[in-house]
C-alpha cells in the first residue's frame, strides 16, 4: 500500500461526503505521515513503513473492538466498521499453515535445538510485517513440543 492510494481513497470519501470513511483513511494518513517524520523522510515514505503503520493502526482499532463493552452497541457498531476499513488497506498476513511450513523449512536446524528466545529471535526478525507475532509464537510452541 502506498500513501497516495490512501490520500486518493480519501479524497473520494469526501466526494461521496461519508464522514466515518474519511475521517478512518484520515486518520491512517496522518499515522503514516507520522511515521515517515519519526523516520526521518517525510516526502518519500517506503511502502514498507505504510505496511507497517497500517497494521499497527489495525492492532489499536481492533484492541478498541474487544475492550468495547456489549452494552454498547452504537459504539462497537462503530469500531467494527473501522476495523473492518483499516484491514481492507492492511497487507495480507500469512497464515498459521503457511508460518509453519516456512519455519521447518528454513529453520528446521534452529527448531531441533527448542531453544524458544533463539528461534522467535531469528524468526520474527525474518517474518516480521508478514505474519502476526501471536501467530508466529503458538506456531513455534507447537514446534517445539
Amino acid at each position: 500500500m502506498d500513501l497516495g492510494t490512501l490520500r486518493k481513497d480519501m479524497m473520494q470519501a469526501m466526494k461521496d461526503h461519508d464522514k466515518q470513511k474519511k475521517e478512518v483513511i484520515s486518520s491512517l494518513v496522518s499515522a503514516v505521515k507520522m511515521a515517515g517524520i519519526n523516520a526521518g523522510d517525510r516526502e518519500n515514505i517506503p511502502e514498507e513503513l505504510v505496511d507497517k503503520t497500517i497494521l499497527k493502526e489495525l492492532k489499536s482499532a481492533k484492541e478498541q473492538l474487544d475492550t468495547c463493552p456489549e452494552s454498547r452497541a452504537d459504539l462497537k457498531a462503530q469500531y467494527q466498521y473501522n476495523y473492518d476499513l483499516i484491514a481492507s488497506y492492511a497487507p495480507k498476513l500469512m497464515s498459521e499453515d503457511e508460518v509453519k511450513a516456512y519455519i521447518t523449512e528454513k529453520y528446521s536446524d534452529l527448531v531441533a535445538t527448542k531453544d524458544m528466545g533463539k528461534i522467535m529471535k531469528t524468526v520474527m526478525g525474518d517474518l516480521k510485517g508478514k505474519a502476526d507475532g501471536k501467530t508466529i509464537n503458538a506456531v513455534i510452541k507447537s514446534l517445539i513440543k
